[in-house]
Order: C-alpha cells, then sequence, then structure tokens
C-alpha cells in the first residue's frame, strides 16, 4: 500500500511558560501555562516512594523511576538527580522540609508511599509547591497489582502533569503500531501494542502478512487495520483484548483501506477503489450497511472524524495534487483547507477539535504539521527525508509519526513531537516501527 504523502506545517504558535519563578516573585499556585514563551523546564524531585517493609522498596524505586521519565520526557519538566536531596523523605506522613528542597531550587515535589500485601500494589502520593510551602490539590491513592506497576507510575504523573499544567494527562495511553522487521524491499510486518514510552510490546498478528495503518477505536478496546491476506487490502477488525478479528464486507473486485472509527464508535469511513476510482465510504461496524460520501474521478482517501462526529478531513488530488478538504461527515460539499506549496496528505483531527495534523510534501522533504481547521496558522514542526502518519496524543499537545530514514537500507522508526515543534524525541521500540495509533487514556 503507498504511504499517502505529506503532511503539515502549521499550528498554534504555542510555547512554554513557566508561571512559577523563586519564592519572591511567585504569585499563586505552582503553574506551568500554555503561552508564547518558551522557557526553562521546571525544576521537580520525585525521591523514590517510601515503604513499609524491604520488600516493597523496589517497588517505590521503581514506580518513582517512571514517573520521572513521563514528567522528564515532556520537555516541560527538569528532574534533580537524587545525589542533591538534602533531606530525603522517609516517612510519607511527616511534614515536608521546604527549605531543604527550596535550597536544590526544586519548585515541585512529588512525594509518595506504597505498600505490598501478596500481589495486591497501593500506591499514594502528594504534590508540592515549594516556594509557596503548599500542597498542590488533594492525595489520590491508586490500588492494582503489582504487575501493573508501571501503569499506576504513568498515572501518578498524569495527576501530577494535570495538576501543575491543567492540561489532561497522556501517559496512561498505548500506542498501535506496524513492527517491521528485515530489508527494505523484503520487510516482515505485524500488527503491535505498547505503552506510550515503548514498554510492554505484545504483538497481535503474525508476519505472513502485510498489515498497515492501525486505527484505535475510541474506547481504546478495538483496532482497524489494513490486511492483504486475501491477496487484496482489505480491512479488519480487531478486539486487542481478545486478540479477535473478523474482516469487514467488501464488494467482490474491491479493494479497501485507510479506516477510521467515528466518534461513536459505531461506524467506520475508509477509502474504496473500484473500477479506477476511489471514494470515501462510511461503513456500521455490526450491520455493515455502506454510505458512499463521495462521487469524483479523483482520488480521496485518508479520512478523519472531528471529535463531535459531525465533520471530516481527507486528501484529495481533485485539484490536480494531493490537497485537505473538509466536508460534513454525511458527505455533500467539501471545502478545500491547504494552500501552500507542496502535496499534504494523512490529516487527522485533533481530539481538541482545534487543529489537523497533516504530512506534507515539499521541495524533496517531508515535513510532520498542524493547522488551523480553517486551514489558518500552518506550522511545520519537522523537516527529515521522510516524515508521515502523524498521531494525536489523548490531551492533543503531541504527535508521534514515522520516520524513515534513507537509502536500501533505511529503517522506519517512530518519534514523537510537541505542537510547538519542540520536544522531537525517538520511540524506543525492539524493531522498526511505522503508522503509530495512540490510544484514548486507558479507562
Amino acid at each position: 500500500m503507498i504511504r499517502f504523502l505529506g503532511t503539515l506545517l502549521a499550528c498554534l504558535v504555542v510555547g512554554i511558560a513557566m508561571l512559577a519563578q523563586s519564592a519572591t516573585a511567585q504569585q499563586g499556585p505552582l503553574r506551568i501555562e500554555i503561552t508564547e514563551g518558551v522557557i526553562e523546564p521546571l525544576p521537580f524531585a520525585v525521591p523514590d516512594f517510601v515503604s513499609d517493609n524491604a520488600s516493597a522498596a523496589k517497588y517505590g524505586a521503581q514506580l518513582s523511576r517512571v514517573i520521572a521519565a513521563d514528567l522528564a520526557g515532556t520537555g516541560l519538566f527538569r528532574e534533580i538527580p537524587a545525589k542533591a536531596f538534602i533531606s530525603p523523605i522517609t516517612d510519607f506522613g511527616a511534614p515536608i522540609k521546604y527549605a531543604d528542597w527550596k535550597a536544590i531550587n526544586a519548585q515541585a515535589l512529588i512525594a509518595g508511599a506504597v505498600t505490598v500485601s501478596g500481589s495486591r500494589l497501593t500506591v499514594q502520593f502528594r504534590v508540592y509547591d515549594v516556594f509557596s510551602g503548599a500542597e498542590l490539590g488533594n492525595g489520590l491513592q491508586f490500588v492494582g497489582k503489582t504487575d501493573g506497576l508501571r501503569r499506576m507510575a504513568h498515572k501518578v504523573a498524569d495527576a501530577v502533569y494535570s495538576r501543575i499544567t491543567g492540561e489532561g494527562g497522556y501517559f496512561d495511553s498505548r500506542v498501535a503500531f506496524v513492527s517491521e522487521v528485515g530489508p527494505k524491499n523484503d520487510r516482515r510486518k505485524r500488527l503491535a501494542i505498547m505503552d506510550y514510552d515503548g514498554a510492554g510490546v505484545q504483538y497481535l498478528t503474525d508476519s505472513a502478512t502485510i498489515v498497515l495503518a492501525p486505527r484505535f477505536s475510541p474506547s481504546g478496546d478495538r483496532l482497524l487495520y489494513t490486511s492483504y491476506e486475501t491477496g487484496f487490502p482489505r480491512i479488519f477488525v480487531m478486539d486487542v483484548g481478545k486478540v479477535k478479528r473478523r474482516m469487514l464486507d467488501s464488494p467482490e473486485g474491491t479493494m479497501s483501506f485507510a479506516p477510521r472509527f467515528a466518534p461513536n464508535g459505531k461506524t467506520v469511513v475508509f477509502s474504496l477503489a473500484q473500477g479506477g476510482n476511489t471514494d470515501l465510504y462510511t461503513m456500521g461496524v455490526n450491520n455493515g450497511k455502506r454510505t458512499r460520501l463521495t462521487s469524483a474521478p479523483s482520488i480521496e482517501t485518508a479520512p478523519s472524524f472531528s471529535p463531535d462526529g459531525r465533520q471530516i478531513v481527507f486528501e484529495s488530488d481533485r485539484s490536480g495534487a494531493q490537497q485537505l478538504y473538509i466536508m460534513p461527515a454525511s458527505g455533500g460539499e467539501a471545502r478545500r483547507i491547504s494552500f501552500g506549496k507542496g502535496r499534504y496528505g494523512t490529516p487527522v483531527w485533533s481530539p481538541r477539535g482545534d487543529m489537523i495534523a497533516f504530512t506534507k510534501q515539499s521541495k524533496g522533504r517531508f515535513h510532520i504539521g498542524v493547522m488551523r481547521i480553517d486551514g489558518s496558522e500552518e506550522r511545520l514542526l519537522t523537516a527529515s527525508f521522510l516524515d508521515e502518519g502523524p498521531s494525536w496524543a489523548p490531551n492533543g499537545r503531541v504527535i508521534m509519526f514515522t520516520r524513515e530514514t534513507q537509502g536500501a537500507s533505511g529503517r522506519a522508526s517512530l518519534y514523537s513531537v510537541d505542537i510547538t515543534g519542540r520536544n522531537l524525541r525517538p520511540v524506543r521500540t525492539p524493531d522498526g516501527a511505522s503508522d503509530p495509533s495512540w490510544s484514548p487514556l486507558q479507562q
């Protein structure tokens, strides 16, 4: 299947400004606000969570490391190393010695405790604004099993991130992707799923047939993807928990691909190629009822619903080159929203509803970009030999995409970048990886 060209440029001019600066300058609670400034990351400390016995100590250390990695990985926070601590926290209920944390310039302090009973793990934590000498919100507690430690750590990090930024978190989420092994001209591909940070990889299919473009359902329990196991591209839906799948109906002699769920999870929008023409259709996931949305000699593909389900953004070459268009979810007249030089493709509507991410090809380079839904404020976030296929984090502030290196031995990898174009980071996977799809936060 051809990877759709194009991508983006643009987005809000958004940056990160730190509001908490010093003990004398700070007024009100500690806060990182999304504005137009870009300042140094906020220094934070997260000592090992205290435990009531030696056997639980390892869990406290693991929790603090995952939390620290989550926060530092955003580019908004900078961890203060443990060797700089003056007074380690040994009692979760004891008063905080704020002066000792101010002395090492910690602006936020995360303290926690962990208890273990058999396979049951209980995690408590509090977040402190060091300079104002006050707790941010109330303490929280999560209970689970010891093998779910990483997920509880992600939940803690989400809560900390939300309290300081006012934005939703994205750490307790997963990413579906295509794992790739072998040379470029003979790659074996299989569906895989992992934590947002690359941990806990699980394989959902074997490499017997080509699979492409997994896409999560709004509830995160199902995946749509395209497979060539019949010899032609066909759309499958998979129950992720049970790893059970079925093929969605498609007329004989057609090719169906590029599927995405509607926000209600009951409808799928996709491309169907028939008789030399490619148009957009919707289909009921359960009843298989198809509705044709476009009817033109051009190629319409890569559709994506708006969060309210009322509109669809897609790519089309109806103007002579790949551009982005928006139309009502029921079909009808489409309006073009991309007008820059180059070709645009793979548009994806932000979960916040305010922006569209895309791939753009211009002057021999590929870019991931963002723009307002009216096409304004286009901004390119990346530039490379081949960047494509953006996917939004649940909070609409970070984008994951595929980057492929040049040459016969080129390798596809996953990267993430925030919508300011800052904090470009590789996402580590065991093998090559492409086609990321970011899940909603887990329930």
